[in-house]
């Protein structure tokens, strides 16, 4: 015995024992990089969020009504997320102006509500992923708002929710969201649920107005509103 131990080598003639080392530090740096572009992305992500969150009005106040042709509703969605797990949802179509229902609780005939109900039940698990105890799920049963619309050029436009609810009665609340450039396609979201549907019950009538400079442009109800 000369004292001296054999050591594998690689193809490039480092010593494995080194070329795990580099290969382990390579694979720390990899991971430390993504876990810092993860947490940016989340930051983002929640600042978007913040930035998008509708503003309830304290007073609905009236306006006056000056509707233009460069702006109008395109389609507007509706998802109601119950308790018990039965769910409809409504997509009305500015071309055809048809109301379309679904029920994820009605029984499936043929291929056309079997496609309904999984859209129904993907809807669902949207709504509901992340929620995981029952607290969670809580606060994400109510009504959803989807309010597809168009504006031909630039401005400065606030869409605006008025709806009640059937504690409520007749008592008219609304939620506001400000677009300072609008053009183009654009989606607006707005959900009515925890505590605030809890409490207050379903929302029984609607309608969302495009605003720019103070009047009307555009509007969308539903039958029910008075």
């Amino acid at each position: 015995m000369d004292g001296r131990h054999n050591v594998r080598v690689n193809h490039d003639g480092l010593p494995l024992t080194e070329l795990t080392c580099r290969v382990g530090s390579v694979s720390i740096a990899r991971m430390l990089f993504l876990c810092r572009l993860i947490a940016v992305l989340l930051f983002s992500t929640g600042v978007l969020r913040a930035a998008e969150q509708a503003k309830q009005l304290v007073t609905v106040n009236a306006l006056p009504t000056a509707l233009s042709d460069d702006f109008k509703f395109r389609k507007t969605k509706l998802y109601f997320l119950s308790e018990t797990g039965s769910a409809s949802s409504a997509a009305k179509s500015k071309k055809g102006g048809q109301n379309k229902l679904l029920k994820s609780s009605a029984p499936a005939a043929g291929s056309n509500a079997a496609i309904a109900d999984k859209s129904i039940s993907f809807e669902r698990q949207y709504r509901l992923f992340g929620a995981v105890t029952q607290v969670d799920q809580r606060q994400r049963y109510g009504d959803y708002f989807d309010f597809f619309w168009r504006a031909k050029r630039t401005a400065g436009i606030t869409v605006r929710l008025e709806y009640q609810q059937e504690n409520l009665h007749s008592f008219v609340q609304a939620r506001e969201l400000y677009y300072p450039q609008a053009r183009g396609n654009m989606k607006t979201e707005f959900a009515i649920i925890g505590d605030d549907y809890l409490d207050d019950g379903q929302v029984i009538a609607w309608r969302c107005l495009l605003i720019e400079n103070g009047h009307i442009v555009a509007e969308n109800r539903s039958y029910l509103w008075k």
